[in-house]
């Protein structure tokens, strides 16, 4: 008899239940932001009827100061907290690849504790740390407002970038350090030039990561912000409150295209290395 000759992964994709499972997959997960920017551009208030296209509802978007300001603060928070817990959590995952310490099991346990724990736990303890143990002054100019929403929000963004960056730690030959210092390199340039461009993958993921946690972060934010501070999300949790008007979906599609260009973003710099370095040899 013939001995079948084992299926090979891609051919699962030519058998129609397979297509059918993935059609499916693709419609649950797209099909509700497809609709939020199509009805984006209804004519009329209630988004359950559908009269005519029109490009007012960004116009009003952009009209909207109070909402054009609450994304400015979320933009900011975004990229300061992206930093910081970047450069933070790059820190912690080589010190937790390179050194052996006494608790170090306790420390990483204690490290990822915001990675697992409840959003709505996290955000109540951040009330409790800015209302209680140490209170963020109020009335202070802007961007020192913000203090509060960026210290939470570094709190819960660089156990991620640190959890990413260490795994791809794992795959780094440390024979290239070795065969570094032998030609005289000190530890820094060592860092700069050698371990570093081997997590920069890891670190552009992690900072896609952090930054899309910060913006569309409503729980922490909601607990933490002040009364006179209110980022996006809240903002927009404040107007739907009401009703869902095409107004909020306009803004809503702005921040997924500003997400989709910022991964687009992201990709292209992780696939610039590789592609340079295929293209060489």
């Amino acid at each position: 008899m013939r001995r079948r000759e084992p299926v090979a992964p891609l051919d699962y994709f030519r058998r129609w239940p397979i297509r059918l499972w993935l059609a499916a997959t693709m419609v649950f997960l797209y099909a509700p932001l497809l609709c939020l920017i199509a009805f984006s551009f209804n004519e009329s208030r209630r988004n359950i009827v559908w009269t005519g296209f029109t490009l007012d509802w960004y116009g009003r978007v952009f009209q909207n100061g109070s909402l054009l300001e609450a994304f400015g603060n979320s933009l900011t928070i975004a990229a300061v907290s992206t930093l910081v817990s970047v450069v933070l959590g790059a820190l912690v995952a080589v010190g937790l690849w390179r050194f052996r310490f006494p608790f170090k099991p306790a420390f990483e346990g204690v490290m990822a504790l915001p990675i697992v724990i409840p959003e709505i736990c996290m955000g109540v303890a951040m009330l409790v740390f800015f209302s209680r143990v140490i209170p963020w002054p109020g009335g202070m100019p802007w961007p020192a407002n913000l203090g509060a929403i960026i210290i939470a929000h570094i709190s819960f963004s660089f156990p991620f970038v640190a959890v990413i960056v260490r795994a791809r730690l794992a795959s780094f030959n440390r024979e290239l350090e070795e065969a570094a210092r032998d030609l005289g390199a000190g530890e820094f340039r060592i860092f700069m030039d050698i371990l570093v461009p081997h997590m920069r993958p890891a670190l552009i993921a992690g900072a896609l990561l952090a930054f899309t946690l910060s913006l569309d972060d409503f729980v922490i934010t909601f607990f933490t912000a002040g009364p006179d501070t209110v980022t996006f999300p809240v903002k927009v949790y404040s107007m739907v409150r009401f009703s869902v008007t095409p107004e909020v979906n306009a803004a809503s599609t702005l921040l997924v295209l500003l997400t989709i260009l910022l991964t687009t973003i992201g990709l292209r710099l992780q696939g610039g290395p590789v592609a340079s370095t295929q293209g060489n040899h």
